[in-house]
């Protein structure tokens, strides 16, 4: 699998017609990914709408933590964090289409979701979030520790425009980004703007 750029994922706040205004323009400014989590309002109606904008721009479009809405909707993947379910389970569902585990600040965890088949690892938090203000801390060495699992990596929590070249510089391969992103006043040139991160 290759994954390198702007992961974004859906913020909590906004109705449906509010969120899919925001992704077309994220989707517009060139992210390489977009997650679908909205914790307790998840539904497939919505989890509809937002995977085919993304196929529309031929962007993965991955759902957290919901195995049936993701295939219900059709979605490319599923992301699953530590309470999530188990992760060889969601792979024999899944077949062909990605997974995503989220392994915090830790190398063993990485070391066993690849082996029970994630085609991703997510490491975070890596800076203070104002999604997850409680997040344990996850070091930056994790990335140059993890490479040799041969899966890309990306990082999550707490990342800004400001603060994301020393996450790249530590060897994430994408940056997964909510609020720097979406409460952006100008979402398209800010994805845009992350974009050019990945290209010096």
């Amino acid at each position: 699998m290759k994954l390198r750029g702007l992961y974004a994922i859906a913020p909590e706040s906004g109705d449906s017609e509010v969120l899919l205004r925001q992704v077309a323009q994220a989707l517009e400014g060139g992210i390489a990914c977009f997650q679908y989590r909205r914790k307790a309002r998840q539904n497939a109606r919505e989890a509809l709408a937002l995977a085919a904008l993304c196929r529309a721009s031929g962007v993965p479009f991955i759902v957290n933590d919901d195995v049936d809405i993701a295939l219900t909707a059709g979605a490319d993947g599923v992301h699953l964090g530590r309470d999530d379910g188990d992760v060889a389970t969601a792979r024999l569902k899944l077949k062909e289409k990605l997974l995503g585990v989220s392994c915090y600040d830790s190398l063993a965890a990485a070391r066993r979701a690849v082996e029970a088949g994630a085609d991703y690892i997510a490491f975070g938090s890596m800076f203070a979030s104002p999604t997850k203000p409680g997040a344990v801390r996850a070091p930056l060495s994790l990335f140059s520790e993890a490479r040799a699992l041969g899966v890309p990596l990306v990082a999550i929590g707490g990342i800004t425009l400001e603060n994301a070249p020393q996450v790249l510089a530590a060897g994430a391969d994408a940056l997964a980004v909510i609020s720097d992103l979406f409460d952006a006043a100008d979402i398209a040139g800010r994805a845009r703007a992350y974009g050019k991160l990945f290209q010096s």
